[in-house]
């Protein structure tokens, strides 16, 4: 099921004090498709709050391959752990989907965690969630097939899409999925043939979702709880 459209999720589930205090100091950031935000070993100045859109977190290979870590929509933040620390980024953060964020200097992030324990355990439950996600992704990409993994993606997608059209070509897909054009064509030939997608001219569909999660491996139900959990944390 697509997340509806009202903001970011975590920032929902703060009290009223923590979400206050954050508003007053985030400033709106629109973000295009393709927009980079941060490259790996940067400095984390900043942490993003989506409002809309999709992140990809992306690993980079030094032979030139790429693979996504993991992705972000209105269910959390990007920025990794520097709300807690002064960190290093160790992926590239590139927009999967044009939308909108709210963006807050790390360190003014730090002084309020600092100050509100109901604000860390929030930001500790997203890191945390965020940890099992990547340890489920190592095991996903190693055991199970590309079509299998390429539903997952879409379903994913698709949730943190609100139920848009996805925009993205068949390079961009290879590259999130850390596989070749060929082998996505293949995948996705096969999901339309069975109804669950339309794939043309880089947008895709999604016409069947029960199609669709029937296809994708266990992942999926493995990880998409992240939102939920978030916002019925209680500080």
């Amino acid at each position: 099921m697509a997340m509806s459209s009202r903001g970011n999720i975590l920032i929902d589930g703060l009290t009223v004090d923590d979400r206050d205090q954050i508003i007053a100091v985030a400033a709106d950031f629109d973000f295009r498709l393709g927009h980079v935000f941060m490259e790996p070993s940067d400095v984390v100045e900043t942490i993003y709050f989506v409002d809309e859109g999709i992140v990809s977190a992306v690993a980079l290979m030094q032979d030139g391959r790429s693979v996504e870590a993991y992705m972000v929509g209105r269910e959390g933040f990007i920025g990794s752990t520097a709300w807690q620390i002064p960190a290093k980024t160790t992926v590239r953060y590139v927009a999967q989907m044009a939308g909108k964020s709210r963006r807050v200097e790390a360190r003014r992030m730090r002084e309020m965690a600092a100050r509100s324990h109901s604000l860390r355990v929030v930001m500790a439950t997203y890191d945390a969630a965020l940890q099992r996600e990547l340890e489920q992704s190592s095991a996903c990409n190693a055991i199970h097939t590309l079509e299998r993994r390429f539903s997952k993606w879409l379903l994913r997608a698709h949730d943190r899409a609100d139920g848009a059209v996805l925009q993205m070509t068949q390079e961009f897909l290879a590259n999130m999925l850390g596989s070749q054009r060929t082998t996505v064509n293949e995948a996705a030939q096969n999901l339309m043939r069975r109804g669950a997608i339309t794939f043309s001219r880089g947008r895709v569909t999604v016409l069947n979702r029960q199609i669709l999660e029937a296809s994708a491996c266990e992942c999926y139900g493995a990880t998409r709880g992240t939102a939920d959990g978030i916002s019925r944390v209680d500080g």
